[in-house]
């Protein structure tokens, strides 16, 4: 074995439950954790491969399941806009929501939103990303992501609510 296959799997031993983690947290789904686990460490087995490799570390390899998992939610969603006409939202101005938020009933709610507002409000307060950042993963302008995140607040403030009603 080469030295940059057994330093990949040293990596991978350290960095698994890391990467596995932060992907289901996020996703909150075994089976889509698992397979965009995978899916990183293949990457990572790429660039390794490449005649000249990053730096292939922990945080690089988190990195990696980042992209994975924004892949990932940008697939479902193309998938369910095949599935359905999504009715156009109209613009709520945003205002502060300081309310202490229940983490279960959080994490079922963001698993309720679409796959476009589920990904920007994950991004966005999951991972604390500035919204330039978000803008940046998600592939939109800096206005198109603000207002993207405006709707996906509103529509998780609804779903909550309406949980927290039923």
């Amino acid at each position: 074995m080469t030295d940059a296959g057994a330093e990949l799997l040293e990596l991978f031993d350290r960095a698994l439950p890391q990467v596995y983690g932060y992907l289901l947290t996020r996703c909150g789904v075994v089976g889509v954790a698992e397979d965009l686990t995978a899916e990183t460490f293949l990457a990572a087995a790429d660039a390794v491969a490449r005649d000249d490799p990053p730096e292939v570390n922990i945080p690089w390899v988190v990195g990696v399941a980042r992209h994975k998992l924004v892949d990932h939610w940008r697939r479902r969603s193309r998938e369910e806009r095949l599935l359905e006409t999504l009715q156009s939202e109209q613009a709520v101005p945003e205002d502060p929501w300081d309310a202490q938020l229940d983490g279960l009933r959080a994490r079922q709610t963001l698993a309720r939103l679409g796959p476009h507002h589920r990904m920007a409000l994950t991004l966005r307060y999951v991972d604390d990303l500035p919204v330039a950042d978000v803008a940046a993963s998600l592939d939109r302008t800096l206005h198109a992501t603000e207002a993207l995140l405006v709707r996906a607040r509103a529509a998780f403030r609804h779903v909550y609510l309406e949980s927290c009603d039923g």
